[in-house]
């Protein structure tokens, strides 16, 4: 037969005659075999062969996918990077800057700066985008995979919750620590000899706006030795976290600055910031939406180094029956200010400056110890801090100076800080023009033009 004969009755085969009918090969009675078993076999004519052969591609395709997955495991390793790490930031921004990458995939990040002048300031970055990219670290490609979550959000935000997955060779699962360090140091270069402002948002803390140059102690000129007296209570404190822990004494110290607007308090802080290379928490005890759970858990979420600061104390609470009587003007209470700042749950490790331009209308169990443990007056320039000023815009010129401090002590009017460094910028380089304006500085509301 052309075809070949089907099986016997008894369903067995005829050897002889699959190999004469074939060209001698294993390939070709293999081919006849099949055949025979196709067209004859009376299991197969009634399904049963089919049933057979179903099963056995299903199991060879189970096979093929353990043996996948087993060499997946094997040969690759994964990494995970959830959006609600401090690591995913970094990262993308160092991978908007490595050069070897391949993505077709971005995403814009603007950043809009307005200048003190009323310039503005545009600038767009280039991030990786939800998607696939790769690129090649040290010698060894990775896949970046990029996902957006369409179904859990960040309450606070608004924004979908997103997780970057590294893939790479099991060989190379080394590399991943490494380039985590290098975004790392990537970020912490950026913001290098700058400041960052933490500002509250929801439930944690969030940079607002750009890292901010330091300002150098030096430059805000205080009346003799309120400066360097803070400064050293404020580094005493931090060299004797021990002493504080063996005593079972809270580690925590509380200033108050008071005195009169445009004096240089919060300047002073900016600075000493800079100096301890520290950041800056603010915290607005008038906003609308905070809460006393909201206000401790903040306050014991503190960013590490950073200084918080609440300022204008007396605007959110006067004394405590006024309170009562009018209400609060946020969800924060009086007593749950004064628990955040020492009670059982208050935080431990923290610096906080208080700063006030009324301190007669603060409660007084606000300035109990342990809430604020040192306080300073910053008040009007003083004769020493009105020459300190004129010679640090205008170096050397003593005689200037003297003939300026005279001029402006005779106008017998309290003059802060504020006015004098306005009438300084106006008259840069120009000692003798400041001299003659001093007359401007008995109103403090002079515009100079």
């Amino acid at each position: 037969m052309e075809n070949g004969s089907p099986p016997k009755p008894d369903g067995s085969f005829d050897l002889d005659e699959i190999r004469n009918s074939s060209d001698g090969s294993m390939t070709g009675m293999a081919k006849r075999l099949f055949h025979q078993v196709m067209q004859g076999n009376p299991y197969f004519a009634a399904g049963g062969g089919l049933m057979i052969l179903g099963s056995g591609l299903a199991l060879a395709r189970s096979g093929i996918i353990r043996g996948s997955r087993l060499l997946y495991r094997q040969l690759l390793v994964d990494l995970e990077i959830p959006s609600k790490d401090k690591s995913y930031l970094w990262f993308l921004e160092w991978m908007s800057k490595h050069p070897n990458r391949s993505s077709r995939h971005l995403s814009v990040e603007t950043n809009f700066i307005q200048h003190d002048n009323g310039a503005v300031t545009t600038k767009f970055s280039l991030v990786p985008g939800p998607g696939n990219h790769i690129i090649r670290y040290k010698g060894a490609f990775m896949l970046i995979k990029r996902e957006r979550s369409g179904k859990m959000i960040d309450m606070t935000s608004g924004t979908p919750f997103e997780t970057v997955t590294l893939t790479t060779l099991y060989r190379d699962r080394h590399l991943f620590g490494d380039m985590l360090l290098e975004a790392k140091n990537l970020a912490v270069k950026a913001k290098d000899g700058k400041t960052v402002v933490f500002t509250s948002w929801g439930p944690e803390w969030r940079p607002f706006g750009q890292p901010k140059a330091k300002r150098s102690l030096p430059s805000v000129i205080l009346d003799k030795d309120i400066k360097q007296n803070i400064l050293k209570d404020v580094q005493e404190f931090m060299n004797n976290g021990k002493w504080y822990f063996e005593r079972g004494i809270p580690y925590r110290r509380g200033y108050l600055l008071y005195g009169p607007p445009g004096s240089g308090k919060t300047s002073f802080i900016q600075a000493l910031a800079g100096e301890l290379d520290y950041n800056i928490c603010i915290m607005n005890l008038s906003e609308a939406n905070l809460t006393d759970d909201r206000l401790n858990h903040l306050m014991n979420n503190i960013p590490e180094r950073s200084i918080l600061l609440l300022e204008d104390i007396d605007a959110a609470f006067n004394q405590r029956k006024q309170s009562a009587e009018k209400g609060f003007q946020s969800g924060v209470t009086f007593s749950g200010l004064l628990n955040a700042l020492d009670g059982v749950a208050s935080s431990e490790e923290t610096i906080t400056f208080m700063t006030t331009n009324h301190p007669d209308r603060l409660d007084p169990a606000i300035l109990r110890p342990g809430r604020v443990d040192y306080k300073a007056f910053i008040g009007n320039a003083t004769r020493y801090q009105i020459y300190q000023m004129f010679l640090k815009f205008y170096p050397g010129e003593i005689e200037h100076g003297e003939e300026f401090c005279r001029k402006a002590m005779a106008l017998g009017v309290p003059i802060s800080t504020a006015q004098l460094q306005g009438l300084f910028v106006f008259c840069k380089d120009a000692p003798e023009a400041a001299i003659e304006m001093v007359p401007t500085l008995a109103s403090p509301d002079h515009v100079f033009h």
